[in-house]
């Protein structure tokens, strides 16, 4: 009897660790999925912003709905500034640099390879303000993965005119999502999930169609084809992978979470090569090998440097 219950401790961080590794790799495969539909948006001939603008009003009213159905509390005034502030950094400030960026010219291996920046830039915030320490290993890591998705996207690079500003809206994006993601693991909300993701989404909605307004792209599509695309964006995109997400960041920090998305790229690939039929390259293979190293070298590292006592704690207990 006492071995049986000696051993839930050890079953249940069994269960937790299967648990994280299985939001992971779903958090992976749905964020890559982004990608995809707004390329099905784009091949059915709609507008970027109108399709964010729709999109994010559907999950908008969806989780409005489930708010009601399951009788929650609504967030106050102060969740509703911390959460807004996090949605158009993390939501609204980060696609509409992406497909602004797209828009000027720069070409998508190109937006992807400033995208995978990202995790180097919140693992030096990150260190710094949420005490999450990273050490040589885990920037070596890093520096493999980014190394693996400039291979994944090497095909692309160069082939587009865009204007030498043009380059800086992706980047501004990276910079909006990591401190969006600093952010969700710093100001610690007492908001659930579904409280977080209505108001992230009613404001980033907001702003999208603010935007599709002024620039008179707001009105309702009428293609089926790019409703499919919104649907697609809205059940995997958002309810898949930002729910992930929030979610990851939550429970294993903003580092980690970052780290993970060294593996979009490679995962795209995967995703345009099921959905539209585009072969994957020898040299995109081989990236997406070196990023998986990079990412597990990153997480091994984390995780033993997470078992160690930090300097601090050990002249505390001394």
């Amino acid at each position: 009897m006492s071995d049986s219950v000696s051993d839930r401790p050890a079953r249940s961080m069994h269960l937790g660790s299967i648990a994280i590794v299985v939001a992971s790799v779903g958090l992976v495969v749905m964020w890559s999925s982004g990608f995809v539909g707004a390329e099905l948006a784009a091949r059915a001939g709609g507008e970027p912003v109108t399709v964010l603008a729709w999109r994010f009003t559907v999950l908008s009213g969806l989780l409005v709905a489930a708010m009601l159905i399951a009788r929650r509390r609504w967030p106050r005034w102060r969740s509703w500034l911390r959460q807004g502030g996090i949605a158009l950094l993390s939501q609204f400030g980060y696609l509409l640099m992406i497909f602004e960026g797209v828009r000027f010219g720069v070409d998508g291996g190109t937006a992807s390879l400033i995208a995978a920046l990202q995790p180097m830039l919140v693992a030096t915030v990150a260190g710094r303000f949420l005490g999450e320490r990273a050490n040589g290993w885990m920037w070596a890591g890093m520096l493999a993965g980014f190394a693996g998705v400039a291979l994944v996207v090497s095909g692309q690079l160069g082939l587009s005119d865009a204007p030498l500003w043009a380059y800086a809206l992706p980047l501004i994006g990276v910079l909006c999502l990591g401190s969006g993601t600093v952010l969700q693991r710093r100001w610690h909300a007492h908001d659930d999930l579904l409280q977080t993701l209505l108001m992230q989404a009613v404001v980033a909605a907001g702003a999208f169609m603010l935007v599709a307004l002024v620039r008179g792209q707001a009105a309702v599509p009428t293609s089926i084809d790019i409703w499919g695309a919104i649907v697609w964006l809205v059940c995997l995109s958002s309810l898949g992978g930002y729910v992930l997400y929030v979610t990851v960041t939550r429970s294993h920090g903003a580092t980690f979470v970052s780290t993970m998305l060294y593996l979009t790229p490679p995962t795209t690939m995967l995703w345009v090569w099921l959905v539209f039929g585009v072969p994957v390259s020898p040299l995109g293979v081989i990236g997406m090998a070196v990023a998986a190293a990079g990412v597990a070298v990153v997480l091994v590292a984390q995780r033993r440097l997470a078992t160690r006592p930090h300097p601090r704690e050990i002249a505390d207990g001394a």
